[in-house]
C-alpha cells in the first residue's frame, strides 16, 4: 500500500506540474509581431462598440439621478468669462485607464477588460487604442496623455521598439483625425524597465543615460507628430536609496545636462510645446530629486532652466511631500511655473501614492481658486492620473470614475466663482495686510525699507497692536460657498 500511495502522489505531482506549465504558457506575452503564431494573439478585428451599454455622456444638471450623466460639468457654460471646457481642458490618462490591472503589492490583477486577450502584441495595442478613442468620444473629452511604452510594446532592440511605437502612433494619428482628439501631453516611461533600476538621467551607468536620451528623443518626436501641447518629465527613479553609494552632485549635474539636452532637441525639431516637470518626494526611490515645487524651482534656478520648464503638479504627490495640493499649486503659480495639474488625490489614512479620483468638493474649490487666479492652465490642463480601485471591475466603472472627477472639479470652479463674486474672503485677506498700504509699507515692499529708518519708526510708534488673524471667519466664508 505504501508503494501505491507513493506512485499516486507522484502522479498527482506530475499532473499538477503539467497543469502549472500550461497555465504559465497561457500567460506568456506574445511577441510584438503581427505575424506571430503565439496562441491568443489579438487580431485587430474587434466588431462593434467596445462600450455598447454606455451612451455618450451628457450634462443633465444637479437634480439628475442618472449616474452616467454630468451634474455639474456643462462644457459650453460660461463661468467668469470662459467656457467650462476651456477652464478644465480635461484629459484621459491612457496608462491608468487602459493599462491598469488592479494589481497591488499584495495581490494579482483583478481587471481583464472584454477587449483584452492577455498579450502584449501590436495587434492588441491597436485594439486597445481603438477602445481608448471610443471611450474619450463617449466621455466627451478631447485630450489624452500617454507614456510611450504604455501604448506600444517593447521590442528586442531599440530599432524594433521604435518601429512598434511608430505603427501604433500612425493609428493614433488616424483616430485623432477622425475625432479631433489630441494629446495634452506625452512622455517616456523611464522607470519600469530593469535598465532604469538606478535611474535614467541619474544612472551611474553611461549606457543607461544614453538609452534614456534616445528614448526621450523618440518620445518628443512622437508627441510633436501627434500635435501634443506639452511634454512631461516624471523622474520616478531619479533619486537615491542611500547616500552611502551616491555621488549627489554628479547625479544632479547629469540630470540638469539631460534636461538641457531635451530643451535643445525640442527646439531643433520645432516642437513648441511646454516642457513640464512633475515633482514627487519618494516612491519608488527613497528620495526623489524633484521632491516638491520649491525644490524643483531651486533646481531650475541653479541650472539656468527656469525659462524652459513649468511644473505639472500632482495632488497626491503634494500630500506625500507633506503639503496640501493647494500649497503646491500656489507655490507654482506665484513663481510663474504652474503649467498642468494631474487631477487625483490620496487617502489621508494611507501613506503612499493611491492615485484616486478627486471627490472632495472643498479640495476641488481650492484647486480651482488657484487655476482662476492663474488665468487658466492652457496650454496645460487637467489630466486624470487616477485609477479605479482594485475592487472596481466593471467597464462602466471607468466612466463613473471620470464623471465623478470631472463633476467634482466643475463644482469646484462654480464655488471658486461664488467666492470671487461675493468678495468677502478676498476683502478679509486685503484687510489683513492693509498696514502695508501705508507709505512705509510701500517702501518696504519696494525693497527700500532700511533698518535705520525702520528703527526710527518703531521709536515713534511704540509697541505695535497686532490684530486678529480671523482664521475662523475665513473658514466660514470659504465653506459658505461649498
Amino acid at each position: 500500500m505504501k508503494g501505491c500511495s507513493e506512485r499516486l502522489l507522484l502522479l498527482l505531482l506530475l499532473a499538477s506540474s503539467l497543469l502549472l506549465s500550461v497555465v504559465v504558457a497561457a500567460q506568456q506575452t506574445c511577441p510584438a509581431d503581427l505575424d506571430s503564431k503565439c496562441d491568443g494573439g489579438a487580431p485587430d478585428d474587434w466588431e462593434g462598440e467596445f462600450f455598447p451599454g454606455v451612451p455618450k455622456i451628457k450634462y443633465e444638471g444637479p437634480t439628475s439621478k442618472n449616474p452616467l450623466a454630468y451634474k455639474w460639468y456643462n462644457k459650453e457654460e460660461v463661468i467668469l468669462g470662459k467656457k467650462m471646457k476651456d477652464w478644465m481642458r480635461f484629459s484621459v490618462a491612457f496608462w491608468h485607464t487602459f493599462r491598469g490591472t488592479g494589481a497591488d503589492p499584495f495581490g494579482a490583477p483583478t481587471k481583464v477588460w472584454p477587449w483584452e486577450d492577455g498579450t502584449n502584441s501590436l495587434a492588441m495595442a491597436k485594439r486597445r487604442m481603438r477602445a481608448h478613442f471610443e471611450f474619450m468620444e463617449k466621455l466627451g473629452v478631447d485630450k489624452w496623455c500617454f507614456h510611450d511604452r504604455d501604448i506600444a510594446p517593447d521590442g528586442k532592440t531599440l530599432e524594433e521598439t521604435n518601429a512598434n511605437l511608430d505603427e501604433i502612433v500612425e493609428l493614433a494619428k488616424q483616430l485623432q483625425g477622425e475625432t479631433n482628439i489630441k494629446p495634452l501631453w506625452g512622455t517616456a516611461q523611464l522607470f519600469m524597465h530593469p535598465r532604469y533600476m538606478h535611474g535614467a538621467a541619474t544612472s551611474p551607468e553611461v549606457k543607461v543615460y544614453a538609452y534614456a536620451a534616445a528614448q526621450v528623443k523618440k518620445a518628443l518626436e512622437v508627441t510633436h507628430y501627434l500635435g501634443g501641447e506639452n511634454y512631461v518629465f516624471w523622474g520616478g527613479r531619479e533619486g537615491y536609496q542611500t547616500l552611502l553609494n551616491t555621488d549627489l552632485k554628479r547625479e544632479l549635474d547629469h540630470l540638469a545636462n539631460f534636461l538641457q539636452a531635451a530643451v535643445d532637441y525640442k527646439k531643433k525639431i520645432g516642437f513648441n510645446g511646454t516642457l513640464l516637470i512633475e515633482p514627487k518626494p519618494q516612491e519608488p526611490t527613497k528620495h526623489q530629486y524633484d521632491w516638491d515645487v520649491a525644490t524643483t524651482f531651486a533646481f531650475l534656478q541653479k541650472y539656468g532652466l527656469t525659462g524652459e520648464f513649468k511644473i505639472n503638479v500632482e495632488c497626491n504627490h503634494a500630500t506625500l511631500s507633506g503639503h496640501s495640493c493647494h500649497h503646491e499649486l500656489e507655490t507654482a503659480r506665484i513663481n510663474g511655473l504652474l503649467g498642468n495639474i494631474d487631477a487625483n488625490t490620496g487617502d489621508p489614512q494611507v501613506g503612499w501614492d493611491t492615485d484616486q479620483f478627486m471627490t472632495d468638493i472643498a479640495e476641488a474649490t481650492l484647486v480651482m481658486s488657484t487655476v482662476v487666479k492663474n488665468g487658466g492652465l492652457a496650454p496645460g490642463g487637467f489630466n486624470f492620473d487616477a485609477k479605479l480601485r482594485r475592487e472596481s471591475t466593471d467597464v462602466e466603472d471607468l466612466f463613473l470614475a471620470h464623471i465623478s472627477g470631472m463633476d467634482t472639479l466643475a463644482r469646484g470652479l462654480r464655488n471658486a466663482a461664488k467666492l470671487i463674486e461675493d468678495g468677502s474672503l478676498d476683502a478679509l485677506v486685503r484687510k489683513r495686510y492693509q498696514s502695508f498700504d501705508s507709505e512705509i509699507g510701500a517702501l518696504i515692499e519696494a525693497g527700500k525699507g532700511d533698518f535705520e529708518a525702520l528703527e526710527k519708526k518703531v521709536l515713534e510708534w511704540g509697541e505695535p497692536t497686532v490684530p486678529s488673524g480671523k482664521q475662523e471667519l475665513a473658514e466660514i466664508l470659504f465653506h459658505s460657498a461649498l
